[in-house]
């Protein structure tokens, strides 16, 4: 077992800290959590990026917001749904109708929000991009296990329920996340018809779809693997300075232990000097923020 025990938070690198704050608040619910603040010595270091960050919350779930001093590279134009660049954050709404009706963002769905058959869970799903282009999710559950967790959250926009990478090394991905980190595989599914290609942006898409939960599961991880279409060009590195990365931001009992065990499995894990931070790109270059618990 690796001491991961739950995913914290997830950091995305964005341009302008203040039209990061306003659209987030304005259009999706959050609320932001103090001033911004410089990003913490331990994790800048394992980062190897300094600048600012801004903490906003939805409901129970947060998102820290971070501005390098010297950002890197913008989010890809050309990048879609295929692309392992293609991290988005699924947000749980009440009424789909009404939370996407006010919307003013850059949609990725085609069509508007699509009903998804009752073969791949039946939910109301809605994709589009923040300022950075940043894909988002809204997603509304009609009904079991996945409303019933969210019955009693207040408000329309009710938290975060997942946040999904596109991967290329399916098998790879799990073996790292359950493996290394210590994830349950908890559900898989085939995606495939009209309404995932409308939902994705995309002609005739055949989707994995495989869920991964930390012992503490909520929020979880998805991933997705596209069996088609098939990418033509091999995907570019992001790291944590370049507008395109988020981040997953995961609690540890020991983050130096877990450094020890990714780098002997080849993993480049970065460390900061006092041990109470790690960064690692998984498979995919997906990065992952390992803090010392409390």
């Amino acid at each position: 077992m690796s001491g991961v025990r739950a995913i914290v938070r997830f950091d995305r690198t964005v341009a302008d800290l203040d039209r990061t704050e306003a659209f987030y608040r304005d259009h999706l619910g959050f609320v932001r959590k103090g001033a911004p603040k410089p990003v913490p010595p331990a994790e800048a270091e394992a980062l190897d990026v300094s600048g600012r960050r801004l903490r906003m919350r939805l409901g129970a779930q947060h998102v820290t917001f971070v501005q390098p001093d010297a950002p890197g590279a913008p989010y890809p134009a050309e990048a879609d749904a295929t692309d392992p660049v293609f991290q988005h954050l699924a947000i749980v709404v009440r009424d789909m109708e009404a939370a996407s009706a006010g919307l003013s963002a850059t949609p990725i769905s085609r069509d508007g929000p699509q009903v998804l058959p009752p073969s791949t869970g039946g939910v109301i799903a809605y994709k589009f991009r923040d300022p950075d282009g940043h894909p988002l999710e809204l997603i509304q559950f009609p009904g079991g296990k996945s409303a019933r967790r969210w019955a009693d959250a207040p408000g329309m926009f009710l938290g975060i329920d997942h946040s999904a990478i596109t991967v290329s090394d399916l098998e790879g991905t799990i073996d790292f996340l359950t493996g290394i980190l210590g994830l349950t595989l908890s559900e898989r599914g085939l995606n495939r018809g009209l309404e995932q290609a409308r939902l994705d942006g995309l002609d005739d898409p055949v989707v994995d779809v495989v869920a991964l939960s930390p012992p503490d599961p909520a929020p979880h991880v998805e991933l997705l693997h596209y069996r088609q279409p098939a990418r033509t060009n091999p995907p570019k590195a992001y790291g944590p300075a370049d507008l395109a990365s988020t981040r997953f931001v995961v609690s540890a009992d020991d983050p130096s232990d877990i450094a020890k065990t990714l780098r002997g499995a080849g993993y480049a894990a970065r460390l900061s000097t006092d041990g109470s931070a790690c960064f690692v790109a998984g498979p995919d270059r997906h990065g992952i923020l390992i803090l010392r618990r409390g």
